[in-house]
Formats: C-alpha cells, structure tokens, sequence
C-alpha cells in the first residue's frame, strides 16, 4: 500500500492481506520453447482445413518434436506406454500423408484428437494411475486443462526472464509486429476516405488484401493459442497433485445374476430360431413365408450392435459385483454361457454377411463390419479371461487389442479389394451393376487403377443429388478425378502419397 492508502486504515486495526504472487521457475532454454510454441500454433492454424493430407502429418511430428524439447527424453522413459503409444500415434499421423480414404482420415483424425492428449498427460513427472484403469482418463483430462488453464502467465514470465540483456530486440519485435498491424487494419480504411490516396495505394492494398489480411488473422490466433500451449508444456515439468483414492462402488452379486440369467435364456431362445434357419435352408424359409435373400442380407448389423450391449453388460456384472458367496460363482456361469452365446451371434452374424456378400459384393461398410465382428471376438475372449481371472483388468487387454486392431486394417487397402471385387463381378457378368460413382468418389484414389479396366466409352449416369443427374464416360471420369489428384497435390498441407500416384497415373 502506498501512504495514502496507509493514513486512510486506522492504527491498530487490522491491514488487508494481499494475495501472493505466483511465482514462475525459468524453463531451461524458455525462450526457444516459447517460440516453438508460437511457431507450432501458426502451423495448427495454417494447417487446418479439408482436404486433409501431409499438413496433419506435419502437425502432429512438430508437437511431438516441441513436447520432448520441453520434457526431455527421460519422460518418456517412466513409462513403457508412453514409447508404445508415441509410435503408434507417429503411424497415425504418417496416414493423412499416405492414404486418401475419406473415411479413414475422419476415424484417425477423431483417434489422435483422444490419444495424443492422453500420451501428453503421461509424460507428466509424478505418479499417475496404470493406463488399464479406466479412471485415468479423467486423472489425465484433469491434468491437461489445469496445464492449459492455469499456467497462463509461464509465457509473459519466459519472455521477462533476462530482459535486462535482451529488452532492446524483445522491444523492437513487439514495435514492429503492432506497427504491421495497425497499418494493415487501417490503410484500407484511409483508402476508403481519400480516392487520390486509394489510386496512389491501389497496389499496396491490393498486396496487403491477399497476403497480410489473412496472415495477420492467422497470426492473431497463433498469439491467443500460444500461451495456453507454453503453459501446458510448463505444467509437464511440475509434479502434480495427486487425487484422493476412491471407495469402489459395489453391488449384491443377485442383481446381475439375473439380468445375466434372463439374457441367457433370450438368447438362446433366439439362437434356436437362427438354427433352424441355417441348417433347414431355402425350403424352410419358404414354409415361413421369408425369402432366403431377405433373410441372408437382414440382421447382421444388429447382431453386431446386440454383441457390444452383452459386453458391456458383462463388465458392468464383472465390475461392480462383490466378489463372495454362492451368487458370486452363478454369475461367473452365467457371464460364460453369455460369452459363448455372443460368439455364437457373432458367427452367426458373419455367416449370413458372406451369403450377403456372395451375392452383391464387397463394399466398405461391410469390409468394415468384417472387421468390427473380429476384434469383438477378440473382446469376448479378453472376456472369458476376465471371468476366469476376475483379478486381472479387462482394459488391459482390450486397449492394445483395439489399437492394434485399428492400425492393422488402415494398413489393409481395403479400398482397392473392394474397387477390385466389384470390377471382377461387373467384367465377368455376375453382377449387371456397378457403381462407378460410389467407387471413384466416396473412396480413395487407389480404385482408380481398377475403374481403368473398364471401357473408357462406357456411358455412366452419375448421380450429383436427388434432383439431378448427368452423363458422363468411364475415362472422363477417371480423368477428373486424376485432375482432383493434381490439385490436392499442389498444396502441401493436402499432398498424399495415393494422390500422388493418381496424379501420375499409377
């Protein structure tokens, strides 16, 4: 307080507590961290944007570079998952460079969006929960928002810290970035009032209208992102608070007996049914009034969305039940017959898909399911483990299970096996259709090399909505979308590998 202050607080009476300063240690090389900082944010929002291509890539290798700038390598040493889920998250990101699927670039873009955050909260100093334990998404989320959130003044603090050697260049960036933005903002506004100064400044406004407008907003946004990043990366260095422990939450092991038990005899009473229409054929079908092909293309997908119901209903029986008595061992019985019944729904499930795709094709949604219905295999055989061990964590097995799974069919063209699968059945007759437009426009690139197998007068009605359509040729139409290829390919943040081959004509 200043003296004025202290003559207005009566003597002997009690002085105002002033609140604390938060203080802010150096970061080692805080300056180049900051920039870096500032630099990865100018990239985030000159990179964004559709199409989506080696401009992801870039992004996602630049903050991994920036993050162990600032933790070290040591930090990814605490932890075996941490070196596991940095490669995995480096080959997703390599993806958006090599691949074109529209698809495929949505589901890893939405991946990394959840498992880089989750991977930079791991490199945090300090003890934190198993990765297994499905609680640590919100030990992790906390962390990351109080980096973000509450470390606001790590940047001013980094750029204070030796000012006394280097407040003259600090001075003279700072002068000159809000001198750029001023006459940026206002020239065209002196222009507007003067029509002898817009014609002696047409081309300088011209100039500033296409480059600096846009990269001034895009500046402005890299400075308002920058501190909220410098700070989370500050935080990763500080131990963090550790939450108190939680009282697991359980319940009497006759709650999910029954419901396990009334699933059970569903169940069964609907895999009865299903049996007699796999083994009594056409002819039976027929007494009931459902033709083979009806019942052949119906059900798969339920059957695949009843399948994730009776897992997650058997973890929730696993999970919260106690763990004693008479109840405990039925429920256990019951969540294997369960088990069993679901992999039985399954099988049943991907028979009737192939008949299905025997008789119209391969496509990517059911190339998809195929693989939705594998790795529920899987997860249902992670839990038969769970009941026999009832110790062990699920998550634990299912986590890799599903990040190997998912990595494993973006390395599978699965585009180029269903382009193929649908020419062979169009050239050799068994199918009268085929859907030019589905193969060359809602898939990746690699289905043109087998869309060139067809004859390139062959007419094509091609659908641009519900109101409209147009005629076209098989080779024009190849042809555009080789000319699509070109132009994601002219910018850097959307090249790709299979744009690239396209574009060449490979």
């Amino acid at each position: 307080m200043d003296n004025m202050e202290k003559a207005l607080v009566p003597e002997g009476a009690a002085q105002p507590a002033q609140t604390p300063r938060k203080i802010y240690d150096t970061l080692p090389h805080g300056r180049l961290l900051l920039a870096g900082a500032l630099g990865l944010c100018l990239l985030l929002v000159n990179a964004a944007g559709w199409p989506w291509g080696m401009g992801n890539t870039v992004t996602v290798f630049a903050w991994y570079a920036l993050l162990l700038a600032a933790v070290g390598r040591e930090a990814l040493a605490r932890r075996r998952e941490s070196r596991v889920l940095l490669v995995y998250n480096l080959l997703l990101a390599a993806s958006f460079a090599l691949t074109s699927n529209p698809w495929f670039q949505v589901w890893n873009f939405l991946a990394l969006v959840l498992l880089v955050p989750l991977h930079t909260a791991s490199l945090s100093a300090g003890e934190l929960l198993p990765w297994w334990r499905p609680a640590m998404a919100e030990e992790r989320l906390g962390l990351l928002c109080r980096g973000a959130f509450c470390h606001l003044g790590a940047a001013p603090a980094a750029l204070s810290a030796g000012r006394e050697r280097k407040s003259v260049s600090l001075t003279v960036v700072l002068g000159a970035a809000a001198a750029l933005g001023l006459v940026s903002a206002l020239l065209p506004v002196l222009a507007s009032a003067d029509a002898l100064f817009a014609a002696a400044t047409r081309d300088l406004t011209e100039f500033i209208r296409l480059h600096l407008a846009r990269g001034l907003w895009k500046l402005l946004w890299a400075l308002a992102l920058t501190p909220f990043l410098f700070g989370l990366l500050y935080s990763l260095r500080r131990e963090p608070a550790k939450a108190g422990s939680r009282t697991a939450c359980t319940v009497d092991s006759v709650l999910f007996a029954i419901v396990l038990g009334a699933l059970d005899a569903l169940y069964l009473l609907f895999l009865a049914v299903q049996s007699a229409g796999l083994f009594g054929g056409p002819e039976y079908l027929a007494q009931r009034g459902v033709s083979y092909a009806e019942w052949a293309r119906s059900g798969f997908f339920q059957m695949v969305g009843v399948t994730i119901l009776n897992l997650a209903a058997l973890m929730a029986a696993l999970t919260l039940s106690r763990q004693e008595g008479r109840a405990w061992r039925v429920l256990r019985g019951l969540a294997a017959a369960l088990t069993g019944e679901s992999l039985i729904l399954l099988a049943s499930a991907a028979w009737r898909m192939t008949l299905y795709v025997s008789a119209y094709g391969l496509s990517f949604k059911r190339c998809m399911t195929y693989w939705g219905m594998v790795m529920m295999a899987l997860f249902l055989l992670a839990a038969l483990e769970k009941i026999r061990k009832p110790e062990r964590s699920f998550c634990r097995r299912a986590v890799p299970l599903a990040l190997a799974g998912w990595l494993v069919i973006n390395c599978i063209p699965v585009d180029y096996l269903v382009a193929k699968d649908q020419v062979d059945r169009y050239l050799s007759r068994k199918s009268p259709i085929l859907s030019v437009h589905y193969l060359a426009y809602s898939l990746s690139y690699e289905t043109l090399s087998q869309l060139e197998r067809l004859d390139p007068s062959l007419s094509l009605a091609i659908c641009e909505g519900d109101w409209w359509s147009r005629q076209d040729t098989a080779g024009a139409l190849v042809e555009k979308r080789r000319a699509a290829a070109r132009a994601e390919c002219a910018d850097w943040r959307s090249w790709n590998l299979s744009a690239c081959l396209a574009a060449a004509g490979d």
